[in-house]
């Protein structure tokens, strides 16, 4: 149909054509095209035709029905993300297992992916886990100098040039002593009433691999683990140090026997992280090799347009009654630029301003309804409604008696 002609009345009929909407989302759909010149003479009825003209055109009311579509989709896409967002978070955008329209008519089942990579975050900062690297350096102890620098260790040790603003971040001091898990996972522990003894005394009793250590839960194992470390570090160093900047300072002055350094001021290693990894890693969540980014916001998760073919009878009859609401707003609009019209012996007045406010108001209640019926069906209310169903189901069952079995 050529729109440049002035053709201001609808004729009562209209026939489709691909590249009639401004935008051109559902053209392709043949249930869009087959509904677009039913809902046009829908929306025309629907203010007034045949009674009365219809200043508007075919296309304006393909306009308003895609429009319609595009604001279904876009309050059912807002539940699927408030509903998903959580399990997709760190999901890379351009994955195989998704298609041209993302997650749009794709179940996401729950997982825990989020909540793991958010405590390996915190993982990082206990020292137990996490995404970021840890490094080791070693400090070569001078008699008499309790300042050395901690960069320039890490320069020696690690054969590297560092950036001025790549800052270190120093997680252990280490003292040199045999590892916890030997100490713990002594196959002797529980043979000799003297080791036995010494563990009961720290409270760590007869946690012994051949005895009772299976019945033990891991984390309890874990926490030993980490009491005896602490206990090191707290009890059992030969010195101390304090971190000032990029400097580490010993306590005390390190001092030689004969001719040689104390054998515990030989060396000093520390573990550290590079604080400009610990950012890339808690950004990307310890995946490096994304290439086209992750899912980070609602912004971003991949959920397209509804296609019009897939969506059910209740949802294409909002579609239609909110369209119509479109349409009668358009024409309000339309009849808005004069507000009567001269006649033989006297003028009409058009009704162009109430159109427009019955239009505005068809939609928000349209909006509301769809809204207020949409966040029933968000996760947490559907739970609850099953929760609340439960409840309900075993009050029921609890007041009906039991059967008696005769054997």
């Amino acid at each position: 149909m050529d729109y440049s002609e002035n053709k201001p009345i609808w004729p009562g009929s209209s026939s489709f054509t691909v590249g009639n909407t401004p935008f051109g989302f559902f053209d392709s759909d043949t249930v869009f095209q087959e509904h677009a010149d039913k809902f046009a003479k829908y929306a025309a009825q629907h203010v007034g035709y045949p009674v009365m003209d219809v200043e508007l055109q075919d296309i304006n009311f393909y306009t308003a029905f895609e429009a319609a579509i595009i604001e279904y989709s876009n309050q059912v896409n807002q539940v699927n993300i408030v509903n998903n967002l959580v399990n997709t978070i760190g999901i890379e955008t351009a994955s195989s297992f998704m298609n041209d329209n993302g997650f749009t008519n794709t179940v996401v089942a729950n997982s825990f992916g989020y909540i793991t990579k958010l405590s390996k975050a915190y993982g990082t900062e206990g020292e137990s886990g996490g995404y970021t690297t840890w490094h080791t350096a070693s400090i070569e102890m001078v008699v008499g100098q309790q300042t050395y620098s901690i960069r320039d260790a890490v320069e020696t040790s690690l054969g590297i040039t560092l950036a001025d603003t790549n800052g270190i971040e120093v997680r252990r001091v280490i003292h040199n002593a045999p590892p916890a898990l030997v100490r713990y996972f002594d196959p002797f522990v529980g043979t000799g009433l003297g080791s036995q003894q010494l563990l009961d005394s720290f409270d760590f009793g007869g946690f012994s691999p051949s005895v009772n250590f299976m019945m033990m839960p891991l984390h309890a194992d874990l926490m030993r683990l980490q009491t005896i470390e602490f206990n090191d570090r707290i009890r059992k160093s030969h010195y101390s140090f304090d971190i000032h900047g990029d400097n580490i300072r010993i306590y005390p002055v390190p001092t030689k026997s004969g001719s040689n350094l104390e054998p515990f001021f030989e060396n000093v290693w520390f573990e550290f992280m590079f604080e400009q990894e610990k950012i890339n890693d808690a950004v990307l969540f310890g995946n490096t090799a994304l290439t086209t980014g992750a899912i980070s916001d609602a912004s971003n998760i991949p959920y397209t347009y509804q296609k019009y073919t897939t969506i059910n009878d209740m949802g294409r009859a909002w579609i239609i009654r909110y369209g119509s609401a479109i349409a009668k707003e358009m024409l309000g609009y339309i009849r808005s630029k004069y507000s009567s019209v001269p006649i033989p012996n006297g003028e009409v007045t058009l009704n162009g301003s109430d159109l427009v406010s019955q239009g505005q108001s068809e939609k928000e209640a349209l909006i509301t309804q769809l809204r207020e019926f949409l966040e029933k069906m968000t996760k947490e209310q559907m739970l609850t409604r099953q929760n609340t169903e439960a409840t309900q189901m075993n009050e029921m069952m609890a007041k009906i008696p039991l059967r008696l079995y005769v054997g």
